[in-house]
């Protein structure tokens, strides 16, 4: 029997960066704030995981100003998007695997 989980990713383990992904797979962008609201999770803990996924080449940072203001907006890369399909079809592989 082949082993359940080859082909997960250990980085999005962790519900706030699997809640990252998600959002970004289906958004071209999103700004710190929005992610933040989205995933009712607090600003260090958020920052803490988008940069796991930054340092692991999941996530392009943008840093830009709206007047006075910084905004901060993320996107997936490449390297994510196929990172994390393979993670999600990965998993739909092992829930299949059980039933």
């Amino acid at each position: 029997m082949k082993n359940p989980i080859t082909g997960l990713n250990k980085i999005f383990d962790n519900r706030i960066r699997l809640g990252v992904m998600s959002v970004l797979m289906v958004n071209e962008e999103i700004s710190f704030n929005d992610l933040k609201s989205l995933l009712e999770v607090t600003d260090g803990n958020l920052a803490t995981h988008l940069v796991t996924l930054e340092e692991n080449g999941f996530l392009k940072v943008h840093k830009g100003f709206i007047g006075r203001k910084t905004n901060t907006t993320y996107a997936i890369t490449r390297q994510g998007e196929k990172a994390f399909s393979e993670h999600i079809n990965a998993l739909e592989n092992m829930i299949k695997g059980v039933k």
